[in-house]
């Protein structure tokens, strides 16, 4: 794929009657491409995790990006208070919660 998009590039000149909007027509496709299978998919993600990070509540059961199960004790701005055991404690930054712990365990 690397190599197409050097010979288009590098291809120079369009020949005599033939339209240059025609010779970037395989670029302007690889960015389509691009941005429907990779970037659309990726930004579609991070809303769904904003939105998700947004709507937690004190008793959700979560995991953290470092692999941490808890529930959460209690919620301040961007500080969450997490329980992993008995009276054990943890905060973790808002940023750092990645899912819903519920949605593994159904999994299984």
């Amino acid at each position: 794929m690397m190599n197409q998009l050097l010979y288009v590039l590098l291809m120079g000149p369009a020949p005599e009657g033939q339209n240059p909007i025609v010779s970037f027509l395989p670029l302007l496709l690889i960015i389509v491409v691009f941005y429907f299978f990779m970037i659309r998919p990726q930004m579609k993600r991070q809303k769904d995790l904003k939105t998700y990070r947004e709507s937690l509540r004190q008793g959700d059961k979560i995991v953290t990006t470092g692999g941490i199960y808890g529930k959460i004790a209690e919620i301040k701005e961007n500080i969450i208070t997490i329980e992993v055991e008995d009276k054990v404690r943890m905060k973790v930054d808002k940023s750092a919660i990645l899912k819903d712990s519920t949605d593994l365990q159904q999994q299984k």
